[in-house]
């Protein structure tokens, strides 16, 4: 019998995040029907974010990646230059990147696949997702370190 998981991606992709990233988290999302070039089907047949609409999770699956305003999110000491945009009238903006959904521990390997996709055009360092037993309360931590790498943190501290 397989374990069930609860696995969330939340974070903001630079707004120069190139186009063939967006198109292949678009057809994770499962909003383009087909894959582009850009995905190996033999490593990866399906979709890995896509929501179903019968999940088990309490509210179900949900996914999004939009544009969004950035200018209140991290201050002028987080992005050298973003004062001088805002008083100038120019805004910050970057993708938001949100799931959550239900993974089977078959597919648990497969969060790599899109943290590695990700973490080099991130936004930001820190959090950026999530995934725990639906039944248990401990969670495993992705950690972004904001220069393309990143860390699966287990309860407790270790990776």
């Amino acid at each position: 019998m397989s374990d069930h998981y609860e696995v969330v991606f939340s974070c903001f992709l630079r707004d120069d995040t190139p186009r063939s990233v967006l198109a292949e988290l678009r057809w994770h999302l499962g909003v383009d029907d087909e894959p582009p070039e850009t995905v190996d089907l033999d490593r990866c047949p399906a979709p890995l974010l896509d929501p179903d609409p019968d999940s088990p999770l309490p509210g179900g699956d949900v996914g999004h990646l939009r544009r969004q305003s950035r200018t209140d999110s991290h201050g002028p000491d987080a992005d050298p230059g973003l004062l001088e945009r805002l008083l100038d009238g120019g805004e910050r903006h970057a993708w938001g990147l949100y799931s959550r959904s239900h993974w089977l521990d078959d597919d648990l390997g497969r969060v790599c696949d899109v943290l590695e996709l990700v973490a080099p055009h991130l936004d930001h360092s820190g959090y950026g997702g999530h995934y725990r037993d639906v039944y248990g309360s401990e969670v495993t931590v992705f950690v972004f370190d904001g220069d393309g790498g990143y860390e699966v943190r287990k309860p407790g501290g270790g990776a």
